[in-house]
């Protein structure tokens, strides 16, 4: 990741300055950078974050609530606007003191507006308002997943078409990105994402009781325990076998482990709430039936894009981006699965996976250089708890009827 001094910003020198003066313009004359405020707060962290136009991140801030909503169980949607309204301020106070940057010298201000919970995407649009208003700022409103999305053209140099999957606790999408807002949709999640699954699954067998994962979320807890358990003691069926879709759906697969998670209950004698001894196998059985069923998907989204001329067999991408994206061992797997295809295989850093304010400032970047969706004009502007992502074409993908060859070779190079 670039990053970038105060003094850069501060001071007026000859030399050059990491491409913030313009070299047409004679020494004491800067070029004013294009600096655009990140804010997001689309579910339970809130983030924000200070980026120029070359993706220098000048500044930010995360205020997580993870400890708080594992002591409830989950995530409560007022608890997280109560606490997002508490921390806020702070955060973007934080994220522009790092920068050296005053909101009078901000190009624009951008937001997530959508999708998320509705409660804690009202606290960050009423905030940033307020700071649009003040300070007669440019809005950019953002679609949350179109900035997981394009957060590797802020990491890596990544020219458009490719194709992208965005998986994380709240979403599970296949796309291809065309453009900075042109989204082709192959396929999601048809009831509930992976990291919601994996979560309620880890609540299901108490890992927050196991001396090993007291501290972690749900889906960080099974993939810790996976690493020395026995994948092959259970047998999960896999979802959506007879579709040759790019859907997915992972809640039937999550009352197949409840199921088996009874049963075992049953035969060790234990009440619910108790640890099972098998966890550390029934967690690699969990994390490895999830892993093969996003393959599997992905692999008729890239046979898909080959056959229909979508993109270049000679330049094609996959970009991986989202919390669980940071599951090394998915991430691991869809390696291989690239590397099989000949597809160049890319995704931001684990810190950037995950919601931050930096993603929202960079595709507010992406938004302004391209002149898409910068609003002098803030009226009737709303939230929007659900949101799809650019066109969608599943059903096309639905009517080629891809069969995905075997899997096998591809899990071995992965193990």
């Amino acid at each position: 990741m670039k990053s970038i001094a105060r003094s850069l910003l501060r001071t007026a020198r000859c030399s050059p300055a990491g491409g913030l003066r313009s070299r047409s313009t004679p020494c004491g004359k800067l070029h004013r950078p294009k600096l655009v405020l990140g804010i997001e707060t689309s579910c339970d962290d809130t983030g924000a974050a200070v980026v120029d136009e070359a993706g220098n991140v000048l500044g930010e801030a995360l205020q997580c609530q993870r400890e708080v909503h594992l002591k409830t169980g989950g995530i409560i949607p007022h608890v997280a606007q109560q606490l997002h309204r508490e921390n806020i301020e702070q955060v973007v106070k934080e994220a522009l003191s790092v920068s050296g940057v005053s909101v009078n010298e901000l190009t624009a201000i951008a937001t997530t507006v959508k999708p998320g919970l509705a409660l804690s995407l009202e606290v960050g649009l009423d905030y940033s308002l307020k700071l649009v208003n003040k300070y007669q700022k440019p809005f950019i409103p953002i679609h949350h997943m179109e900035a997981h999305a394009l957060t590797i053209r802020l990491t890596n140099q990544v020219e458009f078409p490719f194709l992208v999957l965005l998986l994380s606790g709240g979403h599970c999408i296949l796309a291809v990105a065309q453009g900075v807002s042109d989204f082709l949709l192959l396929g999601q999640s048809i009831d509930i994402a992976p990291g919601d699954m994996l979560d309620k699954v880890a609540r299901r067998l108490s890992l927050i009781k196991h001396p090993e994962c007291h501290s972690m979320a749900g889906g960080k807890a099974i993939e810790h325990l996976a690493q020395t358990g026995n994948r092959q003691q259970y047998t999960f069926r896999l979802p959506m076998q007879q579709y040759r879709n790019c859907d997915f759906s992972f809640s039937g697969l999550q009352n197949l482990i409840n199921k088996t998670i009874i049963q075992k209950e049953k035969e060790e004698g234990i009440q619910e709430g108790e640890l099972l001894s098998c966890v550390k196998d029934i967690a690699a059985a969990v994390q490895h039936v999830v892993a093969i069923h996003i393959i599997q998907r992905t692999y008729r989204a890239m046979l898909f894009c080959i056959k229909n001329g979508i993109l270049s067999p000679k330049h094609a991408t996959l970009v991986v981006s989202g919390g669980v994206a940071s599951n090394q061992y998915i991430r691991k797997g869809l390696q291989a699965l690239a590397n099989a295809n000949s597809f160049a295989f890319l995704s931001p850093p684990p810190r950037l996976c995950t919601d931050n304010g930096v993603m929202i400032a960079w595709n507010g970047i992406e938004r302004l250089r391209a002149g898409l969706g910068v609003l002098n004009s803030t009226e009737g502007i709303r939230f929007e708890p659900k949101a799809p992502l650019g066109t969608d074409i599943s059903n096309q993908v639905e009517e080629d009827s891809i069969k995905v060859p075997k899997l096998r070779k591809i899990l071995q190079l992965a193990s």
